[in-house]
């Protein structure tokens, strides 16, 4: 009898072992899968704590998480040049299907989009899609590899203009977009809500903060201007110590160079400063809101973990590209086809120190896309972080005529689409009423104030 259950329990190992082990391998695989389709751990450069993977044409729910529509996909025929471009780049990046590509160097990855881009654009299709692009767009794509741009004037401090005598780190630095011609928009930032050096916040016997200042600039055609500007440049560079250029052409097309850059630059010469305003020579921003804004937010519970984050501006969702071929923002099919991701609108965003450079890592690994803001949210997608959207960033203007009421520019951080005139006298009001209006919040999310 005792040999007859010692049989049959051998018989019944034999027979569940086997089971066992395929249940427990098969609950392996799908831990296994589930994390690598969230992008919950992927190990990419060594200073990022982890590099989102993003599937070409994927789509976000609610909860952030990636629905990857597209995950498998091969077949690009129907993608346009630059979703084929970043396709090919992705796809080594597929944890599962790559799964030795996480652990590249910044040096192997850099590779890959000259790799990407040699691959697609010397296709059949490749050729085809470049032919119809129009020449704009095609003088953009042949020199979209490139990012090694030397500096010609640099600033004189080492993280742009400020005060010699800072006693605590640099809270904000004025990262502003200009060209060669538009001293008159930099005089004018200058002299009033970009001013360098310490400037106090907008409540009452509240605390200010230190501010620096850097203008960007790529470099203007003499033969086209008429008129060989860079002398004068460099006089004011002298004076100012705030310019920052670079050798490429300043187009357009060419702004996303300007951010790109920017990052590199940043990362390497400024370690203390906090936030970083990122906007272009038009807009008029309330300083002392902004400070007040930034300093409440650093003092805000687990401050330290949302940092690495932050993102705020006037947010644009679900954008598709403009297909007008009369709009300077005219991108064709051919060229991009799908929607945008969710990015920050012109004029101008506020970000951290910590997003500026994981940006800068994060950039390297996306082809560059001829329109900036759009960049911009491309490279928080494949950190699978979104900026947040604040309604007192005003891209479009104020609405109705509510600009004409006597507080109205202390409800807002920025506004859009002000000339150099503009600048001096808004500023002006701006202190002439500061008394009035010191309780008067900023805007909110339902547009109406608090």
């Amino acid at each position: 009898m005792a040999k007859f259950q010692c049989r049959w329990r051998n018989v019944f190992i034999c027979l569940c072992s086997p089971c066992i082990c395929m249940a427990i391998l098969l609950f392996f695989v799908m831990i296994m899968a589930c994390n690598s389709m969230n992008g919950t751990s992927t190990p990419g450069i060594h200073s990022l704590n982890r590099i989102h993977f993003v599937a070409s044409g994927t789509l976000r729910n609610k909860s952030y998480a990636p629905i990857a529509k597209t995950f498998w996909e091969l077949e690009t025929s129907k993608k346009g040049f630059w979703n084929k471009l970043q396709h090919a780049v992705d796809v080594q990046f597929n944890p599962i299907l790559h799964p030795n590509n996480t652990k590249r160097k910044s040096g192997d990855i850099e590779s890959l989009l000259k790799q990407s881009f040699s691959e697609v654009a010397h296709s059949d299709s490749g050729r085809k899609h470049f032919a119809v692009l129009s020449e704009p767009m095609q003088e953009f794509v042949r020199y979209m590899q490139r990012r090694d741009y030397p500096s010609i004037i640099q600033p004189d401090g080492v993280c742009g203009a400020g005060a010699k005598d800072e006693k605590e780190p640099p809270l904000l630095l004025l990262a502003i977009k200009t060209t060669e011609l538009n001293f008159k928009n930099r005089q004018a930032i200058r002299q009033t809500w970009g001013q360098a050096g310490w400037q106090a916040g907008h409540e009452m016997n509240s605390s200010g903060g230190y501010i620096r200042r850097v203008f960007l600039l790529g470099k203007e055609d003499p033969e086209t201007l008429g008129v060989d500007v860079s002398p004068l440049l460099r006089m004011e560079s002298k004076h100012y110590g705030d310019i920052l250029q670079w050798d490429f052409q300043d187009t357009f097309f060419n702004l996303t160079l300007k951010d790109v850059l920017f990052w590199d630059w940043f990362s390497s010469h400024c370690n203390k400063t906090v936030f970083v305003f990122k906007g272009d020579d038009d807009v008029f921003v309330n300083t002392p809101k902004m400070i007040t804004y930034l300093q409440n937010e650093l003092n805000k519970p687990h401050a330290h973990k949302t940092m690495k984050d932050f993102m705020i501006g006037n947010i644009i969702n679900g954008a598709t590209p403009d297909r007008n071929n009369l709009s300077k923002y005219f991108i064709p099919d051919s060229f991009y086809r799908g929607l945008y991701p969710s990015y920050g609108g012109g004029g101008g965003v506020v970000y951290s120190s910590l997003l500026t450079r994981r940006l800068h890592l994060t950039s390297k690994m996306v082809h560059l896309y001829p329109i900036d803001d759009v960049y911009v949210g491309m490279c928080m997608e494949r950190l699978n972080t979104y900026p947040v959207h604040h309604p007192a960033f005003l891209t479009f203007d104020f609405p109705r005529k509510e600009g004409n009421e006597l507080c109205s520019y202390h409800t807002i951080l920025m506004v859009h689409k002000r000339s150099p005139q503009q600048l001096v006298r808004l500023w002006a009001d701006l202190k002439k009423t500061q008394r009035k209006c010191w309780d008067v919040p900023l805007r909110h999310n339902n547009e109406k104030r608090l």
